[in-house]
């Protein structure tokens, strides 16, 4: 009996298959096409960012806090708000904490929470100086293109315009800002100062004197900046030479800085009770706070003498 009912259904299920198959049905229209202009729906986590960074928003509209500001994150290269990036650190924070939880208890969950805003101006700071680094190694070609425009008929705002269109980022990002800049009313010397000094870039600042120079005095704008990229280039060479001159010095500065670390744990792994009269001791503590005095006098002393300024 139970058999043959299982039969039964069995075939009524392919049965019912076959005429939801064959009868034809009435076509439907897309979605798409019926709602044309209906964004997809943003899934639950994306709202949540998106109300987190308004709260975030309107905290920030009712005090002047600068800290991670649009300045700070436009040298770093981050098309991100100030809300937004302060959003990342704080989940950084919680993130950093939980693991420090998880790991070896409250103390370690504080002190990596109290570092991630520190992490994040640190992690800002080296994204600045790398898009700084490839901004002047950029110059080079710049120049080119710009004494290009020049030497083509068209004016020093024109050819500002055709190495923001043709150079790489950042230098097309810093060019457009200022074609930009113009646009709206602003000098164009004053642009290409704030340019300069944004960048930290005294290659860039012979740029915006030459073209000064030129406006007052006149003369071909190209050939004065082929001189200043011959000389641009001529100083990077020297540069490039003393840094590979430079580069043992800096090898020895960090193994005599990593040496006495790498030692002391080196004697922990191999024996832990070695060290324990340098930490269950005032005389341990003491040397241990000199030793860090004295090391970080010693770090700052050599790099002094191997940070060569040009």
């Amino acid at each position: 009996m139970i058999v043959t009912l299982g039969v039964v259904l069995v075939v009524a299920a392919v049965v019912l298959g076959c005429v939801a198959v064959l009868i034809p049905r009435t076509p439907t229209v897309p979605l798409d096409r019926r709602r044309p202009f209906r964004s997809e729906a943003h899934s639950q986590l994306t709202r949540f960012a998106g109300s987190a960074v308004q709260e975030i928003e309107r905290f920030l509209a009712k005090r002047n806090i600068r800290y991670f500001n649009r300045e700070v994150l436009e040298n770093a290269g981050l098309r991100l708000s100030q809300a937004d990036f302060l959003l990342l650190v704080l989940i950084g924070a919680f993130v950093g904490g939980l693991i420090g939880l998880v790991v070896a208890g409250p103390l370690l969950a504080i002190l990596l929470v109290i570092a991630a805003p520190f992490v994040g101006h640190l992690l800002l700071g080296v994204l600045a100086s790398k898009r700084r680094t490839k901004f002047g190694d950029q110059l080079g070609d710049t120049l080119q293109l710009l004494s290009g425009s020049l030497r083509a008929g068209h004016s020093i705002l024109r050819a500002v315009d055709a190495a923001a269109n043709e150079a790489q980022a950042p230098t097309s990002e810093e060019m457009r800002r200022i074609v930009s800049e113009t646009s709206l009313g602003r000098d164009l010397l004053v642009s290409l100062n704030d340019t300069a000094e944004r960048m930290q870039n005294e290659d860039f600042v012979w740029i915006s004197q030459a073209i000064q120079i030129n406006r007052e005095v006149g003369g071909n704008l190209a050939e004065v900046l082929d001189q200043v990229n011959e000389t641009i280039r001529e100083r990077n060479e020297i540069k490039g030479h003393i840094k590979s001159l430079a580069a043992e010095g800096k090898f020895s500065a960090y193994i005599l800085m990593a040496l006495p670390v790498g030692i002391v744990a080196m004697l922990m792994v191999v024996s832990p009770g070695y060290m324990d009269k340098m930490v269950s001791t005032v005389l341990g503590w003491i040397m241990i706070v000199a030793s860090i005095i004295l090391m970080t006098i010693g770090g700052l002393w050599m790099r002094k003498i191997i940070d060569l300024k040009f």
